[in-house]
């Protein structure tokens, strides 16, 4: 594998939120920050991630497709814990993956594997999640992240209006709400199909 991503230490995404969770008890977010702002946003996307887990349905195109799949892969996701587009994607991700026995998902966090993530930049940034499919063998499928095209252009576009970075968090989570997973499985659904 080029960039050995399979080689490193990942978390099963029971042991993600778990330690998410540890973390967070003890007065810490991942990546080693303690601040309140980090903290925070951990409070607000473990209870985002509560609902994912609880509420997310498939589409009948997501299930046809996994359906259909009739290769292994193995999907590396780059997250961290206090992330709001993680906290709505990843869930969703685990989903399909627990779904299909074609798929083996690991979770490797961003800010340990910086060297990772440098090869898988969006826009010359460290946006996270990032989905890093591997064939069987290794070679690298493709890659789907930080969030669905929909989402990126309310991102795009508030940073372009010079808009308030809360501001635009305000809108994508607003957006991820009335959207439901539907953008997401859908894109899912096309990249699978390459």
């Amino acid at each position: 594998m080029s960039d050995t991503a399979i080689e490193r230490k990942s978390y099963t995404y029971p042991e993600y939120r778990d330690l998410i969770k540890q973390l967070r008890y003890q007065g810490q977010a991942t990546g080693g920050s303690e601040s309140d702002d980090f903290l925070r946003y951990t409070d607000l996307n473990m209870a985002r991630m509560d609902k994912w887990d609880k509420r997310y349905e498939f589409s009948d195109e997501l299930k046809s497709t996994l359906d259909n799949l009739n290769r292994k892969e193995k999907w590396v996701v780059l997250s961290e814990g206090w992330c709001g587009d993680a906290a709505h994607s990843v869930p969703v991700l685990a989903k399909i993956a627990e779904y299909s026995p074609n798929i083996e998902l690991s979770i490797l966090l961003r800010d340990e594997n910086l060297d990772l993530m440098d090869q898988h930049l969006t826009n010359g940034g460290r946006s996270i999640p990032k989905l890093i499919r591997y064939s069987e063998s290794g070679e690298v499928l493709g890659e789907w992240g930080p969030r669905p095209e929909a989402a990126q252009q309310i991102h795009l576009d508030g940073k372009a209006e010079g808009r308030a970075k809360a501001d635009v968090t305000i809108d994508l989570q607003k957006w991820y709400a009335r959207d439901r997973g539907e953008s997401l499985s859908k894109e899912i659904a096309d990249f699978l199909k390459d």
